[in-house]
């Protein structure tokens, strides 16, 4: 069916025919009034070339060259000017024929007499009156028919002005008609149903064939008059509509409830964010659920659990950094956002979840306070809308969600606290031990005593050795005891603690350390750092003491699974059990500390090449607890 122009093309149209009319009559009239203004211009010009014409014949009669010479040029330059014409001025000849037939003998008069006046003998004062007064005669035929033309154009000219004010009055008749058609009528049929409809006539309806603004404003009529019909009429429907929806707000309320209360008892991350994906997916009636977390800087999105999604996709979208996606949001534009699955230009956007069927997905932000600290993702195979109460019971389950996970920050905190106080009483018995030591150094003070007595200057010097050694070794020790219990991780990485046991490592050996970090990941659980920081300064401490090595390596790999090496180019040993007693030992707490957190401790060695020692961290199926603390 053909769709009628709405009222703006309506109204164009007739304003733009009733533009080029008046342009046409404007340009039509200037260019007449061009015409007029040109051949006057030529009438003055023929005028003055007819008193030239008389001055030239007085000149022969008195036979005066100089002037004939003179006036004969500027009847030449008239003669031009009018064949050429002038713009500027305007003038020119009228290009109708008659014109030109009359100056073509004007012309041609003029040079015949210029031939008979230049010829020998001259002709007589008589003779040249006669000829001056043909030419002035044939001037006066061609003023004629310029003037004839000229009226003929001012005739045409007024009939265009009469045409122009019929014009201007059939253009104001029509837009009065055309507004009573197109404006002033539908809006007296819109005012009679608006009286209808106040009256109580609900029935009242506005016809408007045409679909144009009016005809729209017409249908909204029609549609706001039936809604006021089913209003009075369908009283009980309307009753039944509001009924299921206080039924969706009490479920939306237990939801809630019920929320509230399972991130009150979860006493993990990895319970809370499992147990939160399934709630939230049942609360909103998704097909899949997904809950990422975002660190502090708002760099990367770790998915930390999710519900009913397949695995490839959350294999690929585990670590998604921000705004690769439509997921993961920036922290700046972070909102509660309905994304259409839809074709994109940009490769990778929505790629997978295309892949995976869905057709929309909900991106809630989960924020603790102005922070952002991560963020919910439910997704839909058929496209969705958001109501306002869903989407402010999302954001309530989202802003429960960000105060358990501090909460169970907090708690690690205090864990981490416990245990750090506990190594720190462990740190001062072992402190205490050392009284062995200082056992075998008063038994080298006895001998050096006995040794001073008898004037045994050899076995004295000896002694003294031995205390020596044996008191930098004792505060060696101790000062490295005291460093590794006393040892507590509060950020939410472990880089900054290895960063700083490196330098301490070099103050107090002077070898150069190298520090490299690879990959990306969540953040490892307090617990889980401090063994590892503590693998790393027996490592170095064995470096310290048996490798004598020039140079120092620790690399960090963080996406999983995490490994941490440190590598030296010393002397290196044959096989780990040929060690020496002391490497042992250290080889021996760092095995014990791995196994402790399920990791394991691989040591490989070439003699005089340097030694390797690497820690390698279990990969959890799911995303671990390592993330309590990296919320920070």
């Amino acid at each position: 069916m053909r769709r009628s122009p709405n009222l703006v093309a309506k109204l164009g149209a007739i304003g733009g025919a009733l533009l080029v009319a008046a342009i046409a009559s404007i340009g039509l009239t200037l260019w007449m009034t061009w015409q007029l203004e040109g051949g006057a211009a030529a009438i003055n010009e023929a005028g003055r070339m007819r008193m030239q014409a008389w001055r030239l014949a007085q000149a022969q009669a008195f036979s005066d060259p100089q002037k004939i010479v003179a006036l004969s040029g500027e009847l030449d330059r008239s003669i031009v000017l009018l064949r050429q014409g002038d713009p500027a001025r305007p003038l020119f000849v009228p290009r109708d024929k008659a014109s030109l037939d009359a100056f073509d003998a004007v012309e041609a008069g003029w040079n015949a007499l210029r031939r008979d006046w230049s010829a020998a003998p001259a002709p007589s004062a008589d003779a040249a009156a006669e000829r001056a007064r043909t030419l002035v005669e044939e001037i006066d035929r061609f003023v004629s028919q310029i003037e004839g033309h000229l009226s003929r154009l001012t005739a045409i000219l007024n009939a265009v002005q009469l045409a122009m004010v019929a014009l201007v009055v059939a253009s104001a008749v029509a837009i009065l008609y055309l507004s009573y058609l197109l404006v002033f009528n539908p809006l007296a049929r819109l005012q009679a149903g608006l009286t209808r409809i106040r009256d109580g006539d609900l029935s009242a309806r506005v016809d408007h064939p045409a679909k144009d603004e009016f005809g729209a404003l017409a249908d909204g009529f029609n549609r706001m008059a039936e809604t006021l019909q089913d209003l009075y009429q369908g009283l009980e429907s309307k009753v039944q509509e509001k009924t299921m929806r206080l039924e969706a707000e009490h479920a939306r309320l237990a939801a809630l409830y019920k929320a509230a209360a399972f991130v009150n008892r979860a006493g993990t991350l990895e319970e809370l964010a499992h147990g939160f994906a399934q709630q939230i997916r049942a609360a909103a009636e998704a097909d899949a659920s997904a809950i990422r977390w975002s660190d502090e800087s708002n760099r990367r999105y770790i998915m930390l659990a999710s519900d009913g999604l397949p695995r490839d996709l959350t294999d690929d979208e585990y670590c998604l950094p921000t705004g690769d996606c439509f997921c993961g949001q920036d922290q700046t534009h972070a909102s509660t956002q309905v994304i259409p699955i839809v074709a994109q230009n940009r490769p990778g956007f929505l790629g997978h979840c295309t892949r995976a069927g869905y057709g929309a997905v909900v991106s809630v932000p989960v924020r603790l306070q102005e922070r952002l600290v991560g963020e919910l993702n439910l997704f839909y195979r058929e496209p969705r809308a958001l109501a306002d109460d869903d989407r402010a019971l999302l954001e309530t389950l989202a802003s429960h969600l960000a105060g358990a996970i501090e909460a169970l920050r907090g708690a690690a905190l205090q864990r981490e606290a416990a245990i750090a106080e506990e190594r720190g009483l462990l740190a001062r018995e072992l402190h205490d031990s050392i009284a062995q030591s200082l056992a075998f150094l008063k038994i080298q003070i006895g001998l050096l005593r006995g040794a001073l007595k008898r004037g045994d200057s050899a076995q004295a010097d000896r002694t003294l050795a031995e205390l020596d050694a044996g008191v930098n070794g004792s505060l060696s020790d101790v000062r490295e005891l005291l460093v590794h219990f006393r040892t507590r991780t509060n950020a939410e990485d472990i880089i900054p603690a290895i960063q700083i046991t490196l330098q301490k490592f070099e103050h107090q050996t002077g070898l150069p350390t190298h520090l490299s970090i690879d990959g990306q990941g969540l953040p490892l659980d307090p617990d889980v750092q401090v063994q590892v920081l503590h693998v790393v300064q027996e490592a170095l401490s064995n470096v310290r003491k048996h490798s004598g090595a020039s140079a120092v390596w620790v690399e960090v790999q963080q996406s999983p699974p995490w490994r941490v090496e440190v590598r030296d180019d010393g002397c290196g040993f044959i096989e780990p059990e040929q060690a020496p007693d002391g490497i042992h030992v250290g080889l021996r707490i760092m095995r014990e500390r791995a196994r402790s957190i399920g990791a394991e401790v691989e040591v490989h060695s070439v003699v005089d090449a340097g030694t390797s020692i690497a820690m390698i961290l279990p990969v959890a199926e799911t995303p671990p607890q390592k993330a309590t603390t990296a919320i920070s």
